[in-house]
């Protein structure tokens, strides 16, 4: 483990205090991973949360043209030494940025088979739609 520190400590002295860091971010997967799919006024969230027992283990949080993951994933292996990890456990939190703002009031979250799929529907606002106005007809004096 000291070797690891001490190659570490040469690479960023070489290259600079943010060499490794930034590796590190490139070479470190999200978590949760998503995929998301946008269609003319829908956004469709497919987020992997693999053993999650139940959804009341994540919130979902929306903000204007973002979505906010937050939750645990806990896997409850008693006993035994773990030589391998791939799969995240505890908490996590991720956001993403969306491509267009949403509608906070009308988000469907459903959870099945490790799979979170959240369904998001575009923003629309009241000013940008066409609108008859009332002419107030003023009578002549």
């Amino acid at each position: 483990m000291n070797q690891f520190k001490d190659w570490k400590g040469n690479l960023d002295r070489f290259f600079g205090q943010d060499f490794w860091g930034e590796f590190e971010g490139m070479m470190k997967p999200s978590i949760p991973a998503i995929n998301l799919y946008q269609y003319d006024n829908e956004l469709l969230c497919f987020v992997n949360i693999p053993g999650m027992n139940h959804p009341k283990n994540v919130d979902v949080l929306v903000d204007h043209s973002t979505l906010t993951l937050r939750g645990k994933i806990e896997i409850n292996n008693r006993g035994g030494h773990q030589i391998k990890s791939e799969i995240a456990d505890g908490t996590f939190e991720r956001s993403i940025d969306l491509p267009f703002p949403v509608r906070h009031d009308k988000v469907e979250a459903t959870y099945k088979h490790g799979l979170l799929i959240v369904q998001l529907h575009r923003y629309i606002s009241d000013s940008t739609r066409q609108r008859p106005i009332t002419i107030r007809h003023l009578e002549d004096e």
